[in-house]
């Protein structure tokens, strides 16, 4: 198996982490809206939207990766990893708040 090909699963199985992490987050809002304000319940769903759109940019990026040439990918790995450091801070600082 080729760096790339390990790097791309790497990256799969933490989209797969980040999808179960904010589906958790997105239960624990509901809950907890339930008993919060019409305000508190629009923040939640804020954030969570802004976790799925973060996400979503980091897929985008890692698609990059996968259509791009064995040496080619290591250009893109940067940003890549960029995009991810971002969205994991990003779902570390809402779960924080949610719990």
């Amino acid at each position: 198996m080729s760096t790339k090909d390990e790097f791309v699963q790497k990256m799969h199985a933490k989209l797969d982490e980040w999808n179960a992490d904010i589906d958790a987050l997105s239960v624990k809002a509901d809950q907890a809206a339930h008993k919060a304000e019409a305000e508190a319940r629009a923040e939640y769903n804020k954030q969570i939207e802004a976790l799925r759109s973060a996400r979503d940019h980091a897929r985008s990026k890692l698609n990059e990766v996968e259509s791009a040439s064995e040496g080619a990918w290591h250009d893109l790995k940067a940003g890549v990893e960029l995009a991810w450091e971002s969205v994991s801070e990003a779902v570390r600082s809402a779960t924080t708040r949610f719990k």
